[in-house]
């Protein structure tokens, strides 16, 4: 299955969703017309199924995204980065999408698109690509959720020093931090990427998809109040009830691999 887009190239094949930033004329920034073609890409991947989505750029790209269009910010004292900001919206849907997204990246990437980035759940980034964090760059305030996130990704020393300097921070420290999961040759990154999607998209999608809300909400780090934790038990109970659960019991003592539904 193909969807076709404006800024984005959008592939469905085998449940996993690739959907690549295809802009570079404005190296891929994070425009309100980008973000609202990737929130509907989103959107189909949700409608198709897919157990599992690939974000990245064109191969060979030198600039994953330049962040923030800065074409689109105000100039009138406004606050850009509210609640309903664009970019915020699309973060908050990759936290909350129920299947995991991998961010594949090639070159250097820039401001929000950094955020954008850390809010994925796995990053698989080439050997040579670069993360800058740059408001204080712009003069421009970043908001609180936005620094929330950074702290939450990284801690509070990589954060500092990112935030702070404004500087292009080579990949490998990152990978030291334990916010990337893989810096690869660039040769190999598709490769890497494509056999780790597959491995997520064999497992239950059910499992998989409680696995993810309870980790967002443990790495809150708040306490979990009634509503939350029953609608965390009612996933649960949707797991134990379903098809694939007893789908994997039965290719465990049949010592075969399981055939998962998603039901």
């Amino acid at each position: 299955m193909e969807a076709v887009f404006a800024l984005l190239d959008v592939v469905i094949t085998e449940k996993i969703g690739v959907i690549t930033l295809n802009n570079p004329r404005k190296h891929h920034a994070l425009s309100t017309a980008l973000i609202d073609e990737l929130c509907a890409a989103l959107e189909e991947m949700l409608y198709e199924q897919v157990r599992v989505v690939i974000l990245r750029a064109p191969a060979g790209s030198k600039v994953f995204s330049a962040g923030h269009d800065v074409r689109e910010l105000p100039t009138n004292g406004r606050d850009p980065l509210t609640y309903d900001d664009p970019v915020r919206r699309v973060i908050r849907m990759i936290e909350l999408f129920p299947v995991p997204v991998i961010a594949m990246v090639e070159g250097s990437v820039w401001g929000g698109a950094c955020e954008l980035v850390m809010s994925c759940d796995l990053i698989v980034a080439g050997d040579d690509s670069t993360f800058a964090v740059t408001p204080a760059k712009l003069g421009m305030p970043y908001n609180i959720s936005g620094v929330q996130n950074f702290l939450n990704t990284g801690g509070m020393p990589l954060c500092k020093e990112m935030l702070f300097t404004a500087q292009p921070m080579g990949v490998q420290r990152l990978v030291d931090q334990g916010i990337v999961s893989h810096a690869v040759p660039r040769e190999q990154l598709e490769e890497l990427t494509r056999t780790i999607a597959a491995q997520i998209a064999n497992n239950s999608p059910l499992v998989i998809s409680l696995l993810k809300e309870e980790l967002r909400l443990l790495s809150a780090s708040h306490n979990l109040g009634p509503e939350t934790f029953e609608r965390v038990q009612a996933m649960r109970r949707l797991v134990y009830d379903s098809e694939d659960y007893q789908e994997g019991i039965k290719a465990f003592f049949e010592k075969r691999a399981a055939r998962f539904q998603g039901r």
